[in-house]
């Protein structure tokens, strides 16, 4: 298995990493036709993945991470409310494996900083459990909004990187690239909290 690559990071499950790079072609639905949202498309064109946002659930700060076939493997949620969560520096985010169409076990947790008086680390993933002296496992790094930014483990290596493809000159269309042994289904659904987040296509 080439040094267990697959098996470095299966976020969700082996069956989405791969043993060399993956480029995602990632294209945004229109609200008003497809509920928004957007697929991601592997080299043959075919889809990978695809993401429902709020305007198909029906609820604000929900998204839903589905492969291919439609079946739905991610269930991503904003923590909200509570004294704690009010005076936090932070949103939270959780993510949830799919089981059978029913909410499962939660996998990672997001932090999103509230304010620019939180300099640094922005955005970090927390998996699950956590503990064993762990601070964090993942960070955002640059600008989603700008198509170029990348997502980097504790080590500072890359994971994913977000490119606008200079072909197109429209932010409808950009491309993903995961890193060998990465979870594309996990990059997938951090991909879909940036776009919530930055008020895109699966925000209402």
């Amino acid at each position: 298995m080439a040094g267990g690559l697959v098996t470095r990071f299966p976020v969700v499950s082996k069956a989405y990493c791969s043993l060399s790079q993956t480029t995602l072609m990632i294209r945004k639905r229109p609200r008003n036709i497809n509920g928004g949202g957007f697929v991601a498309m592997d080299a043959s064109q075919a889809i990978a993945f695809a993401v429902d946002g709020c305007c198909v659930l029906g609820v604000n700060g929900e998204c839903m991470v589905k492969d291919g076939n439609g079946n739905s493997i991610l269930f991503i949620s904003k923590k909200e409310g509570g004294v704690l969560q009010a005076v936090s520096f932070n949103d939270q985010w959780r993510g949830f494996l799919m089981d059978f169409e029913m909410v499962s076990k939660l996998v990672f947790t997001l932090h999103e900083a509230k304010s620019w008086l939180v300099m640094n680390g922005g955005v970090r993933i927390f998996l699950e459990p956590k503990g064993n002296g762990r601070s964090w496992d993942f960070e955002v790094h640059g600008s989603f909004a700008e198509r170029a930014c990348t997502i980097r483990d504790r080590r500072g290596n890359v994971v994913a990187e977000v490119k606008g493809e200079e072909k197109i000159a429209s932010k409808e269309f950009y491309s993903v690239v995961v890193q060998p042994g990465h979870d594309q289904a996990f990059v997938i659904a951090v991909i879909a909290i940036l776009d919530y987040i930055n008020g895109e296509s699966t925000r209402c």
